[in-house]
């Protein structure tokens, strides 16, 4: 299976597992069994290194499939958390009676704060992928089958600018006022 291959089943396998367990704790009432599930999750991410790892240390010269498996291993680590709760509090509101989840804020402070908090989990995300490149060259130990991993940091590092910039156009737009609540000015000496 190529390794773009393995990064699809690990996709599909993060959803199937987080379904399963969701399932089981709020479908069939069983919450110790159900978060024994949800906590595999991070199997599948330890799956796809190991492979890749093997894929390399084998003689494989890195390609774009071993640089997106260290790019997806650091954002699934990163937000993994993020999008159980996102995904648990759903589950236990549509299976189990529980409250509506909270959507993110859509204007103002708050969603500039959560822009924030998710650019942070970005900067996670990108740390834990420049470690696992510079750990596989490392591990790897072969010259020329690892120069790949210095355009996957590239991206990282591309990918957390590009968030950040998101992130400072939210600041941005926060300082001005709502459109509604924009004053108009009076020139200067009318009305005196």
């Amino acid at each position: 299976m190529s390794m773009v291959g393995l990064i699809l089943a690990a996709e599909v396998g993060f959803w199937v597992v987080l379904a399963a367990g969701l399932t089981v704790r709020y479908g069939l009432r069983a919450p110790r069994v159900g978060g024994a599930l949800l906590c595999a999750v991070p199997l599948i991410d330890l799956t796809l290194l190991v492979a890749t790892a093997v894929d390399l240390r084998r003689g494989a010269e890195m390609d774009v499939g071993h640089g997106l498996a260290v790019l997806y291993l650091g954002f699934t680590v990163a937000y993994g958390h993020y999008l159980i709760h996102w995904a648990d509090g759903h589950a236990a509101h549509r299976l189990a009676g529980g409250p509506r989840p909270e959507k993110p804020p859509r204007h103002g402070r708050a969603r500039v704060r959560h822009e924030w908090r998710l650019w942070k989990l970005t900067l996670v995300a990108v740390a834990i992928s420049l470690v696992v490149a510079q750990a596989m060259v490392w591990y790897v130990d072969e010259p020329g089958t690892t120069d790949g991993m210095a355009e996957v940091r590239l991206r990282a590092v591309g990918a957390l600018v590009v968030h950040g910039l998101v992130a400072v156009a939210y600041s941005v737009r926060a300082m001005r006022p709502p459109a509604g609540e924009r004053e108009t000015r009076t020139p200067v000496g009318a009305g005196e």
